[in-house]
């Protein structure tokens, strides 16, 4: 069963968890799409407009770890006082290293990595955090673009990365079979 636990944008708030799985990437990529895919339920809220999770949202999944969304980066629109909120909220989140065993960066498959994605990956490098890249939106190409991202713009990373599409809940099962392996460990 899958439980929603509380949204938060303070340390002090944070539940008190043992392993969690993160969900993280640039606004407008597909998160909430692809967490509620995922999880086969509505747990994120899909908006048309970018930049709707403000907080970050814990889910308790099955009793056997705990799904975290956090907002998405890289929103321009967000103010200068935002911007230092949110980078505040996740360096308090990303303290807690003992508590996250993943983070899911989900990236547009039609677009790459872009520098945000690229500061999040070296932000987790640094930390020795354990990630996947999932290339979202792959039914938006087709077979011939999606190989030609694949070499041109996934090269360097083609170990770490899942191509999937939440919309039409495409290898959304490779995605389990990562996360319940890496729950295992």
């Amino acid at each position: 069963m899958i439980n929603f636990i509380c949204s938060s944008n303070s340390l002090n708030n944070f539940p008190i968890t043992d392993r969690e799985v993160v969900f993280v990437g640039r606004s407008n990529v597909g998160k909430s799409s692809l967490i509620n895919a995922i999880y086969n339920q509505k747990l994120a809220y899909v908006g048309k407009k970018p930049g709707k999770t403000r907080m970050i949202n814990f889910f308790d999944i099955n009793n056997e770890y705990t799904a975290v969304d956090v907002p998405g980066y890289g929103y321009a629109q967000r103010s200068k006082n935002e911007a230092i909120e949110y980078a505040n909220m996740m360096d308090d989140y990303f303290s807690r290293l003992d508590k996250i065993k993943l983070v899911i960066m989900i990236v547009d498959s039609r677009i790459g990595l872009t520098n945000d994605d690229l500061d999040m990956k070296e932000y987790l490098d640094e930390r020795n955090i354990n990630y996947l890249i999932v290339a979202n939106k792959i039914d938006k190409l087709s077979n011939n673009q999606l190989t030609n991202n694949k070499h041109k713009l996934f090269k360097e990373f083609d170990d770490n990365i899942i191509y999937v599409s939440a919309e039409k809940k495409k290898n959304i099962n490779q995605i389990h079979e990562y996360i319940n392996n890496v729950i295992k460990e």
